[in-house]
């Protein structure tokens, strides 16, 4: 039976066991990021995908027959007084169409003749960028792929990669500077137009898309992503990607602001399909979602016909648990987690007497700092200080200094104008985490005085300074690269797994946090963003590198090799520990370019999803194959991994450990050969309902590449997880709404069906849920009217307090016969039906208020 060695954990080992004994939650040194909860907000989309009964071509489907049933669909609504407007249809890698229908309308557009199932459409916001500029060379140090450049010679010639995002400014130098055969760029399409914006709470929502040929890039996402995978520097100061000689295919499914929605994704990854791309990288996703969404079974039907898929996992951190994205959930896909990155270049200014350099990033929302002069120095408050310059401050007693502020409590904003409102020429923020943080001072009146923000550390040594006598800053117009103390570490902002069926996700990670990179040339040519946007461009280019040396690895294999070679990391939340990460948000570790490219020997399966601990111990066969040229002795071994805690919405951390054995430690493999052990698994008996995980490693004797599969499962019985869980606002309601909001209703509301005025249903969910069901009871004598909704593979809510509305219009459905239900008093019953259940299973059940029918 392996332990946790001494060897991977410091001397902290013995006390941090027995923490675990004691099943105490591990604290990180700064509190895990947390989304605020902006209360009840109503989530239901107005967007829908529908897929018919009939397999889409890329399952062995007829082309002719999946558009006849389109052609009998739109038929069969209209008879059926559906109001939809269709944005797409789709043949090969779904078989459906997407439409425009009005939440009064999803019940009837469910009814219609040979529909299988109704699915939101999701909106997909384009991540944002920060104002820092670290070295993208840094990145490619920390997987590998500048040896796999400068030592193995790989560049990615021949391969072709496609990038799904906001468009690729393609006269960038770096990036080939044209359009067209023979170019970098060589194909592509805009899907969308400059206008279109998904996002109906922005003031400029334009959801109407206006395609055509030229797949520019007017936002920026999208020319960073492709910098990443395949830039080549034209000149110095340049960037070079991880695959500097890859060609190009740019699919613009976002306007220049905004947000897209997964229709339009899948109608372009059917094209990236039909253009021949290798790999297809999707910097984008829907959060909160399962596997059998249709964008990533889309994805993982790319992957059965040949190319490769690389998606983010998601940059929804702050949302908990269970928040990974999809199409980086599909079971095929390779869902990427981020890393932050070692180092960031950074402006910088010096501080007397020593002229010590002090790197910041500009806040948001402020004038640009100057490039010379200098001023003396002020603090507002201490290292200790949790509330620094939220009170207003003496009047002048800041004047003509730069005041040094400590982050806490109130927003920068108030600090930046109360310290301006002293008389302040300039503010310093310092952090009071390990890290950088990327502030915005936006407000109004605005902020007339430069702020920028530097790290905890360095606000110490500047408040120290200050403390024993006058300090003088000196702004400058230099540059420098300063070490990041997050680097190597799991970004914030990286979504939790598992994926909701307890598969394993995400399933390996990449620099993402902090990444420089190409832009378009109208906004600088260059420029900083963060994100799992920018991880998933690392593993695409790599897959390049990949395919480029061992070309005939067939797309299904590609995922296996570089979970092999991934190199897992420390926890983010106290690295001293020297615990590994969550497998859930890190998956098989780090990615490894060179370890990949050159590895002698694989392990299949490449990860292990554990499901639940309840049944006992899960044992498990490895096929250890050995592809090299000699014989070779194996040693077969275990790292453990943290695991958290129950909570979804506020994740804990505890060191509770798996045992794990092995039917053999050592194990001689002859050149060519294949060897089989077993591993038998056997979870911590808590937390109850965690998450935990860890690494079984084969290692070469006498040296060499360690290779690793990530295993995860779920501490205890999956289906206690309450789904329905009670909210503050007292979700699940019965509902009227009134103009644009809801009120809720207790027993004996009465509902005529006329002019909107329809009962709804507003559910939240804790947990996804397998499916969802709404039917129908006479009040009084309990009799069965049948289905209002059935909906599968539900998506949870964004927070503890978020809803999804469903209106019932008074028809019911069973066995494809519909029902009008007559006047009278009902109760609906909602069934959640959870996440891995059979139909042995017992639903979780709430039965609203007594409500009356009351048609004119």
């Amino acid at each position: 039976m392996t332990r946790p060695s001494k060897a991977l954990f410091p001397a902290v080992l013995a006390l941090a066991m027995n923490v675990a004994s004691a099943q105490a939650p591990l604290e990180p040194l700064a509190p895990a990021p947390a989304a605020p909860d902006a209360g009840p907000v109503d989530e239901t989309p107005s967007l829908w995908l529908v897929e018919l009964a009939g397999s889409p071509v890329a399952d062995g489907g007829s082309l002719a027959t999946a558009r006849a049933e389109k052609a009998a669909f739109r038929a069969a609504a209209a008879k059926a007084g559906v109001a939809l407007r269709e944005r797409y249809a789709f043949d090969t890698l779904f078989n459906g169409v997407s439409a425009v229908v009005s939440q009064d309308d999803v019940g009837k557009l469910a009814r219609v003749a040979g529909v299988k199932a109704v699915w939101p459409v999701l909106t997909v916001p384009v991540p944002e960028t920060t104002p820092s500029e670290p070295d993208l060379l840094t990145a490619l140090g920390m997987t590998g792929a500048s040896v796999a450049g400068e030592e193995l010679g790989l560049t990615g010639r021949g391969v072709k990669v496609a990038v799904m995002d906001t468009g690729v400014d393609y006269h960038h130098p770096d990036l080939g500077g044209c359009f067209g055969p023979g170019c970098r760029v060589a194909r592509g399409w805009d899907f969308v137009g400059d206008a279109f914006n998904a996002d109906p709470t922005s003031p400029a929502f334009d959801p109407v898309a206006v395609a055509d040929p030229d797949p520019d890039d007017c936002n920026g996402h999208g020319t960073h992503v492709a910098g990443i995978v395949g830039a080549r520097a034209s000149a110095p100061g340049g960037v070079t990607g991880v695959a500097p000689e890859v060609t190009f295919a740019a699919y613009r499914v976002f306007g220049c602001a905004g947000s897209t929605t997964s229709d339009i994704m899948i109608a372009a990854m059917e094209m990236a399909l039909a253009d021949g791309a290798d790999v297809l990288n999707m910097s984008i996703g829907a959060a909160l979602q399962w596997p059998q969404y249709p964008t990533a079974v889309a994805a993982d039907r790319l992957v059965n016909r040949g190319v490769s898929v690389v998606a983010s996992i998601g940059n929804s951190g702050a949302d908990g648990l269970w928040s990974a994205s999809a199409p980086g959930l599909g079971e095929k896909v390779i869902g990427v987690a981020a890393f932050d990155n070692v180092a960031v270049m950074l402006s910088f200014f010096t501080a007397s007497p020593d002229d010590a350099r002090i790197g910041y990033g500009p806040a948001a929302g402020a004038p640009s700092a100057p490039t010379s002069g200098s001023a003396l120095l002020s603090r507002t408050g201490t290292p200790t200080s949790s509330a620094d310059a939220c009170a207003a401050l003496p009047s002048g007693s800041l004047a003509g200094t730069v005041a040094l502020v400590r982050r806490g409590t109130c927003s920068f904003y108030v600090k930046a104008k109360n310290a301006e409102a002293a008389g302040a020429i300039g503010v310093v923020l310092y952090n009071n985490v390990a890290g950088r943080v990327s502030p915005t001072v936006a407000g109004s009146p605005p902020v007339v005085i430069p702020v920028v923000a530097i790290t905890a550390a360095d606000g110490v040594l500047l408040n120290d300074r200050i403390a024993a006598g006058p300090t003088t800053l000196t702004w400058t117009p230099e540059k420098a690269s300063f070490p990041n103390a997050t680097g190597n570490l799991i970004s914030s902002f990286s979504s939790w797994g598992l994926s909701p069926d307890l598969a394993l996700k995400p399933d390996l990670g990449a620099p993402g946090g902090l990444i420089f990179s190409t832009y378009p040339l109208e906004q600088g040519g260059y420029a900083t963003v963060s994100g799992t946007s920018m991880a998933a461009p690392h593993v695409a280019g790599a897959v390049a590198l990949l395919l480029e040396a061992l070309p005939r690895t067939p797309a299904q294999a590609v995922r296996g090799l570089l979970q092999n070679a991934a190199d897992p990391h420390v926890w983010w939340g106290n690295p001293g520990l020297g615990f590994l990460d969550n497998v859930n948000r890190q998956g098989a570790g780090m990615l490894d370019v060179p370890g990949a490219a050159t590895a002698t020997a694989r392990v299949a399966p490449s990860k292990l999803s554990l499901g639940e601990s309840q049944a006992g111990p899960s044992t498990v066969s490895l096929t250890l194959t050995n592809d090299g040229a000699t014989d070779a002795v194996y040693t077969l071994s275990h790292q453990p991994a943290l695991a958290n805690g129950a909570s979804t919405f506020t994740p804990s951390f505890f060191a509770a450990f798996a045992d794990v054995t092995f039917s053999a430690t050592t194990v001689a493999v002859p050149a060519g050969a294949s060897a089989v052990v077993s591993a038998t698994i056997t979870a911590p008996a808590a937390p109850d309902r965690g998450q935990y995980g860890g690494y079984l490693v084969v290692t070469p004797e006498g040296g060499g590449h360690a290779l690793r599969v990530p295993y995860a499962g779920f501490i205890g019985d999956y289906q206690s997880i309450q789904a329905m869980a009670p909210t503050a606002n007292g979700f699940p309601w019965l509902a009227r709404r009134v103009g644009t909001s809801f009120q809720r209703q207790g027993a004996g509301a009465t509902f005529t069906l006329a002019g909107g005025d329809v009962p709804f249903f507003l559910v939240h969910l804790d947990h996804q849920v397998r499916a969802l069901r709404i039917r129908i009871q006479d009040a009084a004598t309990g009799r069965s009217w049948h289905d209002v909704l059935r909906r599968d593979y539900v998506g949870r809510n964004q927070t503890a307090t978020g809803f999804s509305s469903i209106a019932w219009d008074g028809i019911t459905t069973t066995a494809g016969r519909t029902f009008r239900v007559p006047n009278g008093t009902y109760v609906a019953v909602i069934e959640a039906r959870k996440a891995l259940a059979t139909d042995a299973d017992p639903v979780e059940t709430w039965t609203s208020p007594a409500f009356t029918i009351a048609r004119p």
